[in-house]
């Protein structure tokens, strides 16, 4: 039989094990911080998962059913993150890495959950000017969705904001996405430090690396970075599009559901 493996160098006691969960309102970013995470040598980030949301509801608002099997809540807990996090282990395994994070926009609602099934997790929320997600929502899903997004937006981030207070400093951490396409360099360092994992200049260059994404993600990127004139990975060419791109009738919206967030966010 081979040989155990030795540690890697930089893998400390003291390191952060537990899973990521990246966060945030969908058009926020989110995607491509996946892809940066998913380029580092210890991190594995694969497809969305969203079937949590599903497990917060059954041991939530429908625990009556549960409990008459006789096992107390924190059974199912753990039940629960032995499931998911076996499989997302199984993954990360099978890619060489050694950790496993988790990018699913919808769980910005459920941190508190997540928190509980697993306590040793770290929550990264990507937050994004709302007005310019609005106009990624029109892009991508159409008007209907850009104006339920005035409401959507806010939601989220309040909802993960406040989760996020409930936990100690090191296992929340906010993101911008205006600070992470205008000096990515900075904004990763920052990043990989809140994780306590060792900084890889490579994770800058998640394009030159091998993902498991949809192909629809492929080709919007490239679309994309076309219509930028750019072929960088990271880019900050959608910053600011809402002033002009964003409707009139749009605008009344956002600053009548979405104003509040934003001049709390800093938004001007």
């Amino acid at each position: 039989m081979a040989e155990p493996h030795a540690p890697l160098p930089d893998a400390r006691p003291d390191r952060p094990q537990g899973p990521i969960f990246l966060v945030g309102c969908q058009r926020s970013g989110t995607t491509m911080l996946r892809l940066v995470l998913d380029s580092h040598s210890r991190v594995s980030c694969g497809p969305e998962t969203r079937f949590l949301a599903d497990m917060q509801r059954i041991v939530g608002r429908d625990w009556e059913r549960l409990s008459r099997f006789g096992f107390p809540r924190e059974y199912w807990l753990a039940r629960i993150a032995d499931f998911f996090g076996g499989i997302q282990a199984d993954y990360a395994r099978s890619r060489g890495k050694t950790r496993w994070a988790d990018k699913t926009p919808l769980y910005a609602l459920s941190i508190d959950f997540l928190a509980e099934v697993f306590p040793d997790a770290q929550f990264v929320h990507v937050v994004r000017d709302g007005r310019d997600v609005v106009v990624s929502h029109r892009k991508r899903f159409g008007y209907w969705s850009a104006v339920k997004c005035v409401v959507k937006w806010p939601r989220y981030i309040r909802v993960a904001r406040a989760a996020g207070a409930r936990l100690p400093a090191d296992r929340y951490h906010e993101l911008r996405y205006e600070e992470t396409v205008t000096d990515p360099e900075k904004a990763m360092r920052g990043l990989f430090e809140f994780l306590g994992e060792p900084w890889e200049a490579g994770v800058l260059d998640y394009d030159g690396k091998q993902h498991d994404v949809a192909g629809k993600y492929t080709a919007e990127a490239q679309r994309r970075r076309a219509a930028a004139g750019t072929d960088a990975p990271i880019y900050g060419s959608r910053v600011g599009t809402y002033r002009r791109e964003l409707d009139p009738f749009l605008r009344v919206l956002v600053r009548v559901f979405s104003g509040a967030t934003l001049r709390e966010l800093g938004y001007r």
